[in-house]
C-alpha cells in the first residue's frame, strides 16, 4: 500500500487528503507545525471579534480524521532527502520537548506549505508588536497584546489588511490604514469599486491614508513599537503595526541546494508535478510553469487551493488529471460590503473591451459587466452588495453570452434572500438608457 505524505494542513493539503481517501486505501499522513487540526483561516477575524470560537472554525470534528484513517502529525519538516524519499521531522506544538528529529518515508509527497507575509526591509519591521494575521499563532499574539493597544497602524491595502483593521476597530482601537496606491486595492478593483471600499473603511471611523508609504517603524528600549513614520514625514503614534503588504510562497524552509526547481514558488507542470519524481506542489506555494490562459502562475486564493487539492487526488489515485481551474472566481467582504468577481475584470478597462457599470444611488450595491466591444461577449463581472449564483455567472462567461443576453436573463442569477431587494429591474432600465443614448 502506497504511503502519501502531505506537508501542510491548509485548504489545499486537506482537500487532497480527503479526496485521496475517497478514492483509495493509501496510507495518508498530513504534517503541520501550525495546528493539530485543519481550521478555516478566513475565520480567524471572527474569533477575535467574538463571533466564533476556535472550535467553530474547524469544518470537521476532531474524531473525523481517525475515523477516515488520515493520520495528523504536528511537526516541522527540516529536510527532505529526495533520493531516499524521506523527511526529517522535529516535533512542533505547545507541548513540544527537545526530542531529536525523526525520519519519515514516503512514496508520494505533496508540498502544500502555503504562503508567508511580505516584508520589504523597513527599519523596525522586526520589533515586537509588528506582525500580520496569517496564522493561528498570529491571532494568539494579537490577543495577548490587545489590552496594551490604543492605536494601531495597518500597512497595505489587501484583503487581510482590511480584516485586521475591522478586527481592531471592533475593540475600540484607533486604527489607521496606510495604502500606497490612489485607492484601496486599486491594483485589482476599477476606480468606482475601489472608491466604494474607501467609503466603507472611512464610514466606520477607520482612518485611511492613500498615496502613503511606510518609511520606518520606531520602538522603545524594550523593543516594542511606539510609532510609524511615513516617507512623507507623517508620524503616527501606535502600539501595534499590522504588516499586510501581500504574501509570497512559503518555500524558504527548503534547503538552498534542493533539487526542486523553484522561482518565486515551487515550479510545477499542468499535472502539479515538480521536476523531482513522486513530488508535487499545490496551493499558494506552487508556481505553474505554463498557467492556463487568463490565469497567473501563482494564485494565493482559497478556491485555487481547493481545486488543486482535488486535482492532485485524482492523479495520486491512478487517474492522471490536468489542473483546470476554469473561470476565475473570488469573493471577499469589505466591512459590510460583499464582493464577488467572475472572469476577467481588470482595474483599467480599455480596447478591445469596455464595461457597463451600475451603482445604486443610496445603497451599497453595484454591478460591473466587462464585455468585448465588437462581439459584445461578457468576459467578467464584479458584483458588490448583491448575491448572484456562481454557476449562472460562470456559464454566461464560458459559453460567450452577450451583455444583452445577460441583462435580459440576470434574474436567473439572483441569489439574495427572499425578501431582499431585487436590483435587476433598475439595472436593466439604466442599461437600456445607456444603449439608447449611444445609438442616438
Amino acid at each position: 500500500m502506497q504511503k502519501i505524505v502531505i506537508i501542510g494542513n491548509g485548504i489545499s493539503g486537506i482537500t487532497a487528503a480527503r479526496h485521496i481517501r475517497k478514492r483509495s486505501q493509501s496510507t495518508i499522513i498530513v504534517i503541520s507545525k501550525e495546528t493539530d487540526y485543519f481550521f478555516s483561516r478566513t475565520a480567524l477575524m471572527y474569533i477575535y471579534m467574538g463571533h466564533m470560537r476556535y472550535q467553530d472554525t474547524k469544518p470537521y470534528e476532531d474524531w473525523f480524521w481517525k475515523k477516515n484513517n488520515i493520520e495528523l502529525r504536528r511537526a516541522e519538516v527540516t529536510h527532505i532527502d529526495f533520493d531516499k524519499k524521506s523527511l526529517h521531522l522535529i516535533p512542533a506544538g505547545p507541548h513540544t520537548t527537545n526530542e531529536e528529529s525523526t525520519r519519515m518515508r514516503y512514496d508520494e509527497l505533496v508540498i502544500a506549505t502555503g504562503s508567508c507575509p511580505n516584508k520589504f526591509g523597513w527599519p523596525g519591521q522586526d520589533l515586537s508588536n509588528v506582525f500580520g494575521l496569517y496564522s493561528y499563532q498570529d491571532l494568539e499574539r494579537l490577543e495577548a497584546i490587545s489590552e496594551e493597544i490604543e492605536q494601531a497602524v495597518i500597512v497595505g491595502g489587501g484583503l487581510i489588511g482590511i480584516e485586521l483593521a475591522e478586527m481592531l476597530h471592533s475593540r475600540d482601537k484607533e486604527v489607521t490604514m496606510l495604502v500606497r496606491e490612489e485607492n484601496y486595492w486599486d491594483n485589482v478593483l476599477p476606480p468606482d469599486e475601489a472608491q466604494m471600499v474607501n467609503d466603507q473603511i472611512q464610514r466606520i471611523g477607520i482612518k485611511l491614508h492613500l498615496n502613503t508609504e511606510l518609511g520606518e517603524i520606531g520602538g522603545n528600549a524594550s523593543g516594542k513599537v511606539t510609532e510609524v513614520r511615513t516617507t512623507s514625514g507623517l508620524v503616527l503614534p501606535c502600539q501595534f503595526v499590522g504588516l499586510t503588504a501581500g504574501v509570497h510562497p512559503n518555500i524558504k524552509w527548503l534547503d538552498s541546494n534542493t533539487p526542486l526547481e523553484t522561482d518565486r514558488g515551487i515550479l510545477v507542470d499542468e499535472y502539479l508535478a515538480t521536476n523531482v519524481p513522486h513530488v508535487y506542489a499545490i496551493g499558494d506555494c506552487a508556481q505553474l510553469r505554463n498557467p492556463p490562459p487568463g490565469r497567473q502562475p501563482i494564485e494565493a486564493v482559497w478556491y485555487v487551493g481547493r481545486i488543486m487539492g482535488e486535482t492532485i487526488a485524482h492523479t495520486l489515485t491512478g487517474h492522471r488529471v490536468k489542473y483546470q481551474p476554469g473561470t476565475w472566481f473570488n469573493s471577499a467582504k469589505f466591512i459590510n460590503l460583499e464582493y464577488q468577481v467572475y472572469g476577467e475584470v481588470p482595474p483599467v478597462i480599455g480596447p478591445p473591451f469596455e464595461s457597463f457599470f451600475w451603482q445604486h444611488a443610496t445603497k451599497d450595491a453595484a454591478l460591473r459587466m466587462v464585455y468585448h466591444t465588437e462581439t459584445r461577449q461578457i468576459i467578467g463581472l464584479n458584483v458588490l452588495g448583491i448575491r448572484w449564483k456562481m454557476d449562472v455567472c460562470t456559464q454566461w462567461i464560458e459559453r460567450g453570452a452577450t451583455i444583452d443576453h445577460v441583462v435580459q436573463e440576470m434574474r436567473h442569477a439572483h441569489f439574495d434572500p427572499e425578501l431582499h431587494k431585487k436590483y435587476y429591474p433598475e439595472i436593466k432600465q439604466q442599461f437600456a438608457k445607456r444603449q439608447n443614448s449611444r445609438i442616438a
